[in-house]
């Protein structure tokens, strides 16, 4: 007989913090079956124009979907299900989620006009999955997010504990609180390794709580006297309820602004949750209650340039004014590398009279995410055998490492994404092979791999500008008229102009070393001609713009 293993495959991150998707399987080489835990997105930077998102390339799990048993997911954050309208699709597995990450799932395939049928299955609170030979046992954990799960993965070789993201939240306001009690069963019947998350492992002492942050949103709203906004992640419910509380106790409405903000509203609702709450108004109708008695919470947190909070702060928002005297708290964290589009929101603000509360001078936000002394408390509960750092860059993994050995355990392992980590047989963990992985781009409604053409272009065209040159010519072989030249972003600054005289002199030159009569010579000649113009504006503009020739015959 061949002999079994258990392994652990990431796809997406390990090495960065977004798009996790992470793979088990278990059996010989023969017979091996498949799970994926997770399957999330990145939001994309301007290094990628015109692209919005990204996430991990599928290729290697789809190979092996007939051994794929279904798709697990610890909770609704985007970098965790944002991808799954894009992926399932080639897999046509089972998808296993708790209620409220269920509702969002439905959602983004009614978007995408995708029919999943019966292959959502809804698993309850610290449930228990069957998907021979992995017995997966949900278990409630606490985070910025409702419904956070880890997942304990059993198998005949042993047991491994996948985190997700999580804290140790002692009064997380909405949901259970962290289930202690299972953890310490788990670990007390062994753990193989324990899958962890590595967000704040810098960070000392403890993430903090949801009910401490609404205590100190309190206090800070009861001193504002005209109109406040509040924006913060839709997705965090138990923030959401926080502002409810807080309107209703300073004795104001509120208004929900925002697409993001309102979905999240209503799945928080139809799960059961935010029941005894002041009832919202529409934003339309906010217009007829004074600044004194309004409380809006929005999306934009993060300075996007379609959220709520952009277009309120530059006043074209249909509904929502903003004066002087008024305040705007950002009650969430500043996200590296967001903070250029966030400061400059702050400054609109402030230039305008408008008084800026955020996590730089007020607590006002918590994160959901472990700290330090909550990973002590994860450790000592489960005891793993090994620790797998994931959901981290490299940087914050290597501390993770580190912390582990301080924390007393065995084999601490590092991995990136596309490490094939064999968990069993041996008497530790070690990476036996690599499994090619890439990034997915979202172009348009389209997914294009990373070295797309549409995508090389696009960055071409938006570093050098594009260049488009028409030539007509007769029945006889001879240009008619002088060739039509046009160009979009190509710097001028009045002393390069001639570089589009001196192109005409050019393409003329080289038109005359090919016979136009020759078809068969049509494509040298717009080589040449490509070739040749963009090292002549290279020479004029230091640019080497995106070329298209027309050859046109009349």
């Amino acid at each position: 007989m061949k002999k079994e293993d258990f392994i652990f495959c990431p796809l997406g991150g390990s090495g960065e913090i977004g798009m996790n998707m992470n793979l088990f399987a278990y059996g010989s080489s023969e017979n091996r079956k498949w799970i994926i835990v997770d399957i999330g997105v990145t939001f994309a930077d301007d290094s990628v124009p015109g692209i919005d998102l990204i996430y991990p390339d599928p290729g290697f799990i789809v190979d092996k979907k007939n051994d794929l048993l279904g798709i697990v997911l610890t909770h609704a954050h985007e970098d965790h299900i944002g991808a799954i309208a894009h992926i399932w699709p080639k897999l046509l597995c089972d998808i296993y989620a708790t209620p409220f990450t269920s509702v969002l799932i439905q959602e983004k395939f009614k978007e995408k006009k995708i029919d999943i049928g019966k292959k959502l299955k809804i698993v309850e609170l610290n449930g228990v999955v069957n998907l021979h030979p992995f017995e997966i046992e949900f278990v409630t954990l606490t985070h910025s997010i409702l419904e956070p799960n880890g997942l304990s993965i059993k198998t005949p070789a042993g047991t491994v504990l996948h985190t997700g993201d999580w804290k140790c939240d002692p009064n997380p306001l909405i949901g259970e609180t962290i289930n202690e009690k299972k953890l310490k069963q788990i670990g007390n019947k062994g753990v193989l390794a324990m899958i962890c998350d590595s967000t704040n492992v810098f960070s000392p002492g403890r993430a903090g709580s949801e009910l401490d942050v609404r205590n100190s949103l309190l206090k800070i709203m009861e001193k504002r006297k005209k109109r406040i906004i509040v924006t913060s992640f839709a997705s965090n419910v138990a923030r959401m309820e926080s502002i409810f509380y807080c309107a209703k106790k300073i004795g104001r409405q509120i208004s929900l602004v925002g697409r993001s903000m309102n979905r999240i509203y209503k799945a928080a609702r139809q799960c059961g949750y935010l029941k005894d709450l002041i009832k919202p108004i529409d934003p339309r109708e906010s217009k007829k209650i004074s600044r004194e008695k309004i409380v809006y919470l929005c999306t934009g947190s993060q300075g996007e340039p379609n959220g709520a909070m952009m277009r309120i702060s530059s006043f074209i928002h249909p509904d929502v004014t903003i004066e002087s005297g008024d305040s705007v708290i950002f009650s969430s964290k500043i996200i590296p590398g967001n903070e250029k589009k966030l400061y400059k929101l702050h400054n609109q603000l402030v230039k305008n009279g408008i008084e800026v509360i955020s996590e730089e001078n007020e607590f006002v936000h918590v994160s959901g995410h472990p700290n330090r002394e909550d990973l002590k408390d994860m450790y000592n509960w489960v005891k793993p055998k090994s620790v797998i750092p994931v959901h981290g860059e490299h940087r914050h993994m290597i501390e993770h490492i580190n912390f582990a050995k301080e924390m007393q355990v065995r084999y601490p392992i590092q991995v990136e994404n596309g490490d094939i980590v064999q968990l069993y047989p041996g008497e530790k963990p070690k990476v036996v092979d690599k499994a090619p992985v890439g990034r997915m781009y979202v172009d348009g409604n389209i997914s294009v791999g990373e070295e797309s053409q549409s995508v090389k272009e696009r960055k071409n065209l938006s570093y050098n500008g594009f260049l488009e040159i028409t030539i007509i010519i007769n029945n006889s072989g001879s240009i008619v008229k002088k060739p039509l030249i046009s160009f979009k972003g190509i710097p001028s600054n009045g002393d390069n102009d001639s570089f589009v005289f001196d192109l005409e002199y050019k393409i003329n030159d080289i038109c005359k070393t090919f016979s136009l009569k020759n078809s068969k010579q049509e494509e040298n000649l717009i080589e040449a001609i490509k070739t040749n113009c963009r090292k002549a504006i290279k020479e004029k503009t230091g640019k080497r713009p995106f070329t298209n020739v027309n050859l046109v015959r009349i």
